[in-house]
């Protein structure tokens, strides 16, 4: 066989010597793992140098104190003058009439009688911070907590006033909070959501799927709920056996070059490809979720510590373990909900009929888990760039709902939630309320300031942090909020 070739007439063009078999394999096998190489590169760069190609829109303003956020959500009202806000003027006033309070701002509208804390109080820590005798491990956590005795609601119905602490807004389709900080920062684990959320085992709270939806956002930021009260944490999340990995894989490549050839035909639909997104976590997924959710693997002494043997606990110290794993795997946001929503007998917070018979079940559930959670984010290293949320829609009422009642109605204008972790004081307490704790007297905090300080701290500017939608560039804060500069370390 000749060397040479005809390339044109009257001309003749040696070909250059065949590649040896061996430097093309060894070649290609190089070049191969270049491309794979390069592709871990990239993706560690991702990580740490682009919110946008991390999947968010908005590199930090300013260096973050916080890297994630856990918020404990306690749904129902937690009555702040039988947990954290002592007022021992109910004990002198007890069984009286309240008076020069303006209307009342209960929810069924019965005033009945000033009605005493029904637990004792006492000082904890080196802080000195008032908790009642219902809250005996958070009371030995107090010097890591930041109290906000000052909170200030909206409305004193559950589902607007749940709506608004988890979007800012009581009308329901906003953003939530979750969605928001997966928009303006992405993820930190490509196989994982960056906003799980973990409902209470028992039920749903008001409002449902709502309270974590991405609203206008695209829809890859919604936050992704996990079946807390079942094994398979994720629905249809294994594929069936029936199926064999071959014909999956085969599936999933005709699926990927159907979607890649519509990309290229709808350029810039937004939609599409946030789906596209979404599918493509939930392929990862399969593999991430099982072993995230997995609490066999861990020591009888977390099991212990959280009290997952506890029958009182009700499922919930599960979510808390399950949240510790997420949190260290790279979730960026976990909400983790105590209480469900209405029923008989409530399986939440709101404590109408009898205040103590109700604060006494739900506390059974969340103390002892959300104490541990604390202690086990400490001994780990994570509790410094983590921010730690508790929090409740509003408070109740320092009068009893009706004439001989023992319980408490709703109660928006003042009440206390709590952060702890990353960037705030330690054994602090900010804001007051006035004696019988009816009214903010000092230090007013609305929901967006309460919002505002958690972008701040994650080093997000809220007025910054913007979606144009329908002639507005909204944001979470809506067109209010300031950080309360006080709190922070």
């Amino acid at each position: 066989m000749s060397d040479n070739f005809i390339d044109s007439p009257g001309s003749v063009t040696r070909t250059p010597p065949l590649l040896p078999r061996r430097h093309f394999l060894w070649n290609s096998a190089g070049g191969l793992g270049g491309i794979a190489l390069a592709w871990l590169l990239d993706r560690d760069r991702a990580r740490g140098a682009s919110a946008a190609e991390r999947g968010g829109s908005h590199a930090p303003t300013f260096a973050p104190k916080a890297k994630r956020v856990v918020q404990i959500f306690c749904c129902g009202g937690v009555s702040h003058l039988d947990t954290f806000d002592y007022k021992p003027q109910l004990e002198r006033l007890h069984g009286k009439t309240l008076e020069n309070k303006g209307e009342n701002l209960g929810f069924f509208g019965q005033p009945g009688k000033v009605m005493k804390s029904v637990y004792d109080f006492r000082q904890h820590g080196q802080c000195g911070a008032w908790v009642s005798s219902l809250l005996p491990h958070l009371a030995g956590c107090v010097d890591e907590l930041c109290f906000i005795h000052s909170m200030f609601a909206k409305s004193n119905n559950h589902t607007p006033a749940t709506f608004q602490m988890n979007s800012g807004f009581t009308l329901n389709g906003f953003p939530s909070a979750g969605a928001w900080l997966s928009y303006g920062l992405g993820t930190e684990n490509e196989n994982l959501p960056a906003f799980v959320v973990l409902p209470d085992p028992r039920g749903m709270i008001a409002g449902g799927s709502i309270n974590w939806t991405s609203g206008f956002l695209p829809a890859n930021h919604q936050g992704v709920p996990f079946r807390t009260n079942s094994r398979e944490s994720i629905v249809d999340l294994n594929t069936p056996t029936s199926i064999s990995p071959t014909d999956r894989a085969a599936d999933l490549r005709l699926l990927g070059a159907m979607n890649r050839e519509f990309a290229d035909d709808s350029p810039g639909d937004a939609s599409f490809a946030a789906r596209l997104r979404s599918y493509e976590l939930a392929a990862r997924m399969q593999v991430s979720i099982p072993e995230a959710t997995n609490l066999d693997n861990e020591s009888e002494e977390a099991k212990k510590l959280y009290g997952l043997n506890d029958p009182t606990n009700k499922g919930f110290a599960r979510n808390c373990l399950m949240a510790r794993r997420l949190l260290e795997r790279g979730v960026r946001f976990v909400q983790i909900f105590n209480g469900g929503s209405f029923g008989s007998p409530r399986i939440n917070w709101d404590g109408h009929e009898n205040l103590k018979e109700n604060h006494d079940t739900q506390a059974a559930t969340m103390d002892r888990p959300v104490a541990a959670l604390i202690h086990d984010l400490k001994q780990r290293g994570l509790f410094e760039d983590t921010l730690f949320v508790w929090a409740t829609e509003f408070g109740r009422g320092p009068a009893t709902q009706g004439i001989g009642s023992p319980g408490r109605d709703h109660h928006p204008t003042a009440f206390t939630c709590f952060l702890a972790g990353a960037g705030v004081k330690k054994g602090y307490r900010h804001g007051v309320t006035d004696d019988v704790g009816y009214f903010v007297a000092e230090n007013k905090v609305t929901i967006p300031d309460f919002h505002a300080t958690i972008l701040h701290l994650l080093g997000i500017d809220h007025e910054k942090l913007t979606f144009y939608h329908n002639g507005v560039k909204r944001r979470l804060t809506d067109v209010h909020g300031k950080v309360i500069e006080s709190i922070l370390a």
